[in-house]
């Protein structure tokens, strides 16, 4: 298989249309066998309600499709987090979140044609990240001690993360969660009216990801509180901290990016395409 960046300097190239190129429905990886134990303690929410509106312009042969359903290595983005859920044991229900008129296309492109074990219900996103969270919670019942919070665009989560995350929060019984994130490794600016007032220490700085994990009780707690105040958080640790919960921070992979913008597409895509992984497997790089 050609690699996906070898080309002609001479003549222009659409870099999207090359990578895709390159992936052909029939790369699609295998999919490793899914596991649900027998006292799963942890319900995933995954936020798949974003449109992509800032990748439609280049992508132009997905326009009518949500940026969870671009394929990569022959898989939905969704796909592929969702897969690497199905590899952890501890959770027992995945609760994908997106827009209720979209319900059937995600079941017949992300859900069906792939053998999840662990059970997958839809749940209608809201018109803010916050509000599809809360909507999320609304299907997790009481046998769920934890909840897990993840973006549907973030599709190089592998299992070891999610189970290292889970663990660190279980092993703390005075936290109340536990946040992905990696030490800011950029100089910093305090901006104001596009002027530099400040250069803080970015030593103190994270910059946080998902997956985000909590004790369901407190979490929920957390949305009430905001959702009674008219508050409205960057996340959901921000929710969690803001009634006096406790977070501890975990480091993640730098890899673990969100698809937002075209770059990111080139990124991920070429990321698959050079490890040829499998579904659900561990990596490092």
């Amino acid at each position: 298989m050609a690699d996906a960046f070898d080309m002609d300097l001479d003549t222009p190239v659409n870099l999207f249309d090359r990578l895709k190129k390159n992936q052909p429905e029939n790369f699609s990886m295998k999919k490793i066998p899914g596991v649900v134990d027998d006292k799963a303690d942890v319900a995933a929410i995954v936020l798949a309600g974003g449109t992509g509106s800032r990748i439609a312009a280049d992508l132009r042969d997905y326009t009518n499709k949500p940026k969870q359903l671009i394929k990569m290595s022959g898989k939905p983005v969704l796909t592929w987090s969702m897969d690497s859920f199905d590899a952890v044991g501890q959770i027992g229900c995945i609760v994908v979140v997106c827009p209720e008129e979209d319900f059937e296309q995600y079941i017949n492109e992300v859900v069906d044609p792939f053998a999840f074990q662990t059970p997958v219900l839809m749940a209608p996103s809201g018109e803010s990240r916050q509000e599809s969270a809360f909507s999320g919670l609304d299907f997790v019942t009481d046998q769920f001690k934890y909840v897990l919070i993840h973006d549907g665009a973030r599709p190089l989560v592998p299992p070891s993360i999610i189970k290292h995350i889970i663990n660190v929060l279980k092993g703390c019984p005075e936290c109340d969660g536990a946040v992905c994130a990696h030490p800011a490794i950029d100089t910093l600016k305090v901006v104001e009216d596009e002027m530099i007032v400040g250069t803080p220490d970015r030593s103190a700085f994270w910059e946080a990801q998902t997956p985000q994990v909590f004790k369901t009780k407190v979490y929920r707690e957390a949305h009430l509180a905001a959702l009674a105040d008219g508050f409205v958080g960057s996340d959901g640790s921000s929710l969690v901290e803001r009634i006096g919960g406790s977070v501890k921070v975990v480091e993640g992979k730098r890899n673990n990016i969100k698809l937002t913008v075209p770059e990111d597409y080139l990124i991920l895509a070429s990321v698959l395409h050079s490890l040829k992984l499998e579904h659900g497997s561990e990596f490092d790089l």
